[in-house]
C-alpha cells in the first residue's frame, strides 16, 4: 500500500511508539497529526509536539502539531475537526495515549484511577467517536488501539487492577468498534509488544536503565503497525496483535536489530503470556 497523501491522527504521538509510528509512515509521504499534551519541553520527557512535528517533516511527511488532552471533549473535537480541514479528511487512526499506574488499590488515589480511565478508555472512546465520520469516507481506513490481547487470568489483575481494567477497556473498544464499524468497512484492531519497548514510561516508571537495556526499540511496534494499515481494512478487523508475530507473517523473523542491547535478555511486557 502506498501511504502518500494519507492522513494518520495520532494520540500522545510527541515521543515514544506514537512517534516512531509517525515517523514510519512519514517515511513514505503520509501526512501526520501529532495531537498530545507536551507542546513545551518537559524536563524528564523527552520531545514535544513541535520536536516531533519536524522530525516528521524531516522524514518525508507532513506534520500538524496539535496541542490535546483528550480527557476533554472539545479539544478532541476541535483537534480532529482541525486535521481533518488541513489534510482533507482522515484515514487512520492510532489511539497511543495511555496512563499507567501499576500500584495495588489499597495505595491508589481516586485521581490516578481518574486520569487513566479518562485518557485510556474515555479519551480513546471519544477520539475514535470523533474521527469515524471521516474514516467512512476513507478508502482502506484503520483504527489501531496500543492495547493488550484480552485474557481473564486473573494474575493480570491482581497486581495493578486499575491499570488493567483501562487497558482492557481499550482492547473492549476494539472489540465493539470491529463490529459496530465493519458495515463501513473500517478496520479495528489492537497491537501490544511482546517484550517491554524502550520508552519514557519504562525509564521512568517501571525500571529505569536496567529494564530498558532489556527492552526494543519502539521501531518494531511501528513496522508491525505499518504492516496492519498496509492490509484491507475490509479483511483484517478485530484482532488483537502482538508485534513480532505480525512481522512473522510478513516474513520477518530476525529481529535482533530491535534489541536496544542485543547481548540482553529480553523482558517480557506485561499481559503477554
Amino acid at each position: 500500500m502506498n501511504f502518500k497523501g494519507k492522513t494518520v491522527f495520532i494520540t500522545g504521538g510527541s515521543r515514544g511508539i506514537g512517534k516512531a509510528i509517525a515517523l514510519r509512515l512519514a517515511r513514505e509521504g503520509a501526512n501526520i497529526a501529532i495531537a498530545a499534551k507536551t507542546a513545551e519541553a518537559h524536563p524528564k520527557l523527552d520531545g514535544t509536539i513541535h520536536t516531533a512535528a519536524a522530525e516528521i517533516e524531516a522524514a518525508g511527511g507532513r506534520a500538524l502539531a496539535l496541542q490535546t488532552d483528550i480527557r476533554y471533549d472539545d479539544q478532541i473535537e476541535a483537534s480532529v475537526r482541525q486535521a481533518a480541514e488541513h489534510f482533507g479528511g482522515i484515514d487512520i487512526l492510532v489511539n497511543n495515549a495511555s496512563a499507567i499506574n501499576l500500584l495495588p488499590t489499597e495505595q491508589l488515589e481516586a485521581k490516578r484511577f481518574d486520569l487513566m480511565h479518562g485518557i485510556n478508555v474515555r479519551g480513546t472512546l471519544l477520539v475514535s467517536k470523533a474521527c469515524i465520520p471521516y474514516l467512512k469516507k476513507a478508502e482502506n481506513p484503520h483504527i489501531l488501539n496500543l492495547s493488550p490481547p484480552l485474557d481473564m487470568d486473573p494474575r493480570w489483575f491482581g497486581p495493578h487492577l486499575a491499570y488493567t481494567l483501562s487497558k482492557y477497556g481499550m482492547s473492549m473498544i476494539i472489540l465493539g468498534l470491529a463490529e459496530e464499524l465493519r458495515p463501513h468497512g473500517i478496520a479495528a484492531n489492537a497491537l501490544w509488544p511482546r517484550t517491554t519497548i524502550a520508552t519514557a514510561a519504562v525509564q521512568n516508571l517501571l525500571g529505569g536503565d536496567y529494564l530498558v537495556q532489556r527492552s526494543r526499540t519502539p521501531d518494531i511496534v511501528a513496522d508491525a503497525a505499518h504492516a496492519i494499515f498496509s492490509r484491507s481494512s475490509k479483511e483484517c478487523t478485530g484482532n488483537f496483535f502482538i508485534d513480532e508475530e505480525v512481522l512473522a507473517q510478513e516474513g520477518i523473523t530476525d529481529l535482533a536489530h530491535y534489541a536496544v542491547n542485543p547481548e540482553n535478555e529480553l523482558q517480557k511486557d506485561l499481559f503477554v503470556r
